[in-house]
């Protein structure tokens, strides 16, 4: 019997490697793991601190493209899983049918989520204007996306994961724009798309657990299958940080509700 697919999907400023425990913890459950990098991505972090030039032009639409092609090449729908811009990414896909099911961790906003009420975010800005890529320091990190961990912890994550992002791509998003791109959606009342689970993280200052909440509630009007989970005391690093296994485990026993399991033994 055919393993199940899943593909796992980053979100800027982390590099595919991301993934790494996550895609062991499915494969030891019978899954076929797919977590490439965004088109164009060097195979390495180093690689892509080095030469951040070589995503110059990504946006949202190349993005969005790059896996929907990859998710339609499986014989069988994939379970499609993102993180941050990921998790925009996968709404999107699962709402025009490429996919079996799609996990949304700390998601990017649809585009009819309104924005968080002032102060609710740090006061935190991209800069490097004109460069093809946005970096990311250590301290930036720190206070915004690893704000429930240790610093040493923090570090560790860092250095092991942590990239420029494509500036293109957070234009589209809004981060430095007027308004949001066009892509930036996803069909929430469509009744034929397989089973959605939103995940946030309670403490998270990059997508605020209230964003995560606001995104579930557009999904009311649809009879398809649709569940939100909240971790507390986690931030926008749920994904790799020290408490991952908790949200991959969430994860896989909400798939196995569903319906969905790896292939092999007790498949």
């Amino acid at each position: 019997m055919n393993s199940t697919p899943v593909v796992f999907i980053h979100g800027a400023w982390f590099h595919a490697l991301s993934w790494e425990a996550w895609a062991d913890r499915f494969t030891g459950r019978g899954f076929t793991v797919w977590a490439p990098g965004w088109p164009g991505e060097p195979d390495t972090v180093g690689e892509a601190r080095r030469r951040p030039e070589v995503l110059r032009g990504l946006g949202l639409d190349a993005l969005t493209d790059h896996f929907g092609r990859l998710a339609a090449s499986f014989d069988e729908p994939p379970v499609l899983i993102g993180h941050s811009v990921g998790g925009l990414v996968v709404q999107h896909l699962l709402g025009h049918g490429l996919g079996r099911a799609a996990v949304a961790v700390a998601p990017v906003p649809v585009a009819d989520v309104p924005p968080p009420r002032p102060g609710r975010v740090p006061r935190w800005t991209p800069t490097a204007d004109g460069d093809p890529a946005v970096p990311l320091s250590p301290e930036e990190f720190r206070d915004v996306f690893a704000n429930t961990v240790g610093a040493e912890e923090s570090a560790r994550l860092y250095d092991r994961y942590v990239v420029p992002a494509p500036r293109r791509l957070l234009t589209d998003l809004g981060h430095d724009g007027p308004a949001p791109h066009p892509r930036a959606v996803a069909d929430v009342r469509n009744t034929a798309r397989g089973p959605l689970l939103l995940i946030s993280g309670q403490e998270d200052r990059v997508v605020p657990d209230s964003l995560t909440r606001a995104a579930y509630k557009l999904y009311g009007d649809s009879v398809a299958v649709s569940d939100l989970k909240q971790f507390a005391d986690r931030g926008h690093t749920l994904t790799v940080d020290n408490g991952w296994r908790a949200v991959a485990d969430h994860v896989l026993d909400w798939l196995a509700e569903q319906g969905i399991h790896g292939g092999g033994p007790g498949r």
